[in-house]
């Protein structure tokens, strides 16, 4: 079974935590994770950086450069990580844009992620139409779950269809814009994630953008499997470095 299903019937409620790799240095990356999940994180999406990221707010976007100015590629990226199955048991994702997927060859990307032990993807600008037809197979030959977002003004024929080839969770944008954090969700963000709650969905869901603190955490956690933060870690990782980890993810979590 992959790592993220096993994860996903855990009888608790998921920490996902969003960081660039390469950043703050380049050779971060796996410093970072292990800390991560020695700390009580329960599921960790590794940025590949790109030079044009169209889903990400400000933070993220000086992390990705400041990772390409370091030297991080595709390449370094799977030479970091292939011994952290080694040290590394909770499932790893990566996220990023299908440009440089592409570049790499949709393939051999996949078999490499099967190599260094990825569990799965998320790339915001691969359209689910596109990945059924064309990549799913792929995919699933080397055992990748590949986890599709939906927002809230995503048609219900739509989440429906995303559901139907979904084999692990939906990440569900708890709003229309760019990620980034923010001190709590509105009436309209409480509606919509009852609503998707409300259509029991063969997915669990869990929900990203917006997510800073215990606050937002608990929130979110309400109408959901689980809860991913980007942003405020790589702004925490950013002021303080990465020897602060485990405060951070305490701050969440209790």
């Amino acid at each position: 079974m992959n790592r993220i299903n096993k994860k996903l019937e855990a009888n608790k409620k998921l920490l996902s935590i969003y960081f660039t790799a390469g950043y703050p240095s380049l050779n971060d990356t796996v410093s970072i994770i292990e800390e991560l999940e020695k700390n009580g994180v329960d599921m960790i999406e590794i940025g590949l950086p790109f030079s044009d990221p169209l889903a990400d707010g400000p933070t993220i976007q000086a992390s990705s450069t400041q990772a390409l100015k370091n030297g991080m590629t595709t390449e370094v990226l799977f030479n970091q990580l292939k011994d952290v199955r080694k040290s590394v048991s909770i499932p790893l994702i990566i996220m990023g844009y299908f440009n440089p997927i592409l570049q790499y060859g949709v393939e051999a990307f996949c078999e490499k992620c099967k190599e260094t032990g990825i569990d799965g993807l998320i790339i915001p600008d691969l359209p689910v139409d596109v990945y059924h037809e064309e990549y799913q197979a792929i995919f699933e030959k080397y055992g990748l779950i590949n986890v599709f977002l939906i927002t809230p003004q995503t048609s219900i024929d739509r989440i429906i269809f995303i559901d139907s080839i979904s084999k692990g969770f939906i990440y569900m944008v708890s709003s229309a814009s760019t990620t980034g954090a923010q001190s709590g969700f509105g009436e309209e963000q409480t509606n919509y994630f009852e609503r998707i709650a409300k259509m029991n969905l063969n997915n669990p869901q869990v929900i990203g953008f917006g997510i800073s603190n215990n606050d937002t955490f608990t929130q979110a956690t309400k109408y959901a499997k689980g809860a991913i933060i980007g942003s405020a870690f790589v702004k925490h990782v950013t002021e303080n470095g990465i020897t602060t980890i485990d405060k951070f993810v305490k701050s969440i979590l209790n």
